[in-house]
């Protein structure tokens, strides 16, 4: 084993150790070994993306942090496109769909865990569980806010964006970044590793040749101030 493999647990559900491979020819990490059973892995009521939970300190921060992202974030859409068609994948119990319906954007939500699209469908926001059930449409604008690090297969991903986007269309894309001071400083201990619900794990550098080997272009890329400072309380 390369003395670069990076060794890490799974501190959220299973307390299993996992290791971190390079991938390909990319800056990209890769979860090794990926469980059969990936699904039991997100089954945990402190899966804070897929619950409005509200009990702990970090909770409560949690939640204030994302209600003024939320705004952020569709100010930035709003910044490249005034309306349209919105996809978000991975949308959670649908707070940003929300957001984003109330200023005007015509949305559609892709979800997996059935959980959150039953909290989402209370809230007014019916989510598809899966990208099949939008294959023949095209957007202007597709979102995926920390959802592609749980994507297996990134290739076929990206080329379904590209497929789906209208001309002129743009996507935004969050991510962790593995090279972030705090992702240095924790080391094995960093919280945005979260294995093994996270397949992959990227560098800004590796984002940007990823999606320009399918024809993307970089417009600009933003850091996620308040993700990094709740992912280091995660961390301590």
């Amino acid at each position: 084993m390369e003395d670069s493999t990076i060794y890490c647990k799974d501190h959220l559900v299973s307390g299993e150790e996992y290791r971190l491979e390079k991938w390909k020819h990319y800056d990209i990490l890769k979860t090794e070994p990926v469980p059969e059973n990936l699904s039991a892995y997100y089954k945990s009521e402190d899966y804070i993306s897929h619950t409005d939970a509200s009990k702990s300190f970090t909770d409560k921060l949690y939640n204030i942090v994302k209600a003024y992202m939320l705004q952020k974030k569709v100010g930035w859409i709003l910044k490249e496109k005034s309306k349209g068609k919105l996809l978000d994948i991975g949308a959670g119990t649908g707070d940003f769909l929300k957001q984003a319906k109330n200023e005007g954007w015509k949305v559609t939500g892709i979800e997996p865990s059935p959980d959150a699209r039953k909290k989402a469908s209370e809230k007014g926001t019916a989510l598809f569980q899966n990208i099949d059930a939008v294959s023949t449409q095209k957007f202007d604008a597709i979102t995926m806010w920390h959802v592609l690090e749980h994507v297996p297969d990134l290739q076929h991903q990206i080329e379904w964006l590209k497929n789906h986007l209208n001309k002129n269309g743009v996507l935004f894309v969050a991510v962790p970044n593995f090279n972030s001071l705090d992702a240095k400083h924790y080391k094995n201990f960093w919280a945005a590793w979260d294995v093994p619900r996270h397949l992959h794990h990227f560098s800004a550098k590796s984002i940007k040749t990823l999606f320009e080997a399918q024809g993307f272009i970089l417009e600009e890329t933003k850091p996620l101030v308040f993700d990094s400072f709740y992912v280091s309380l995660l961390s301590e």
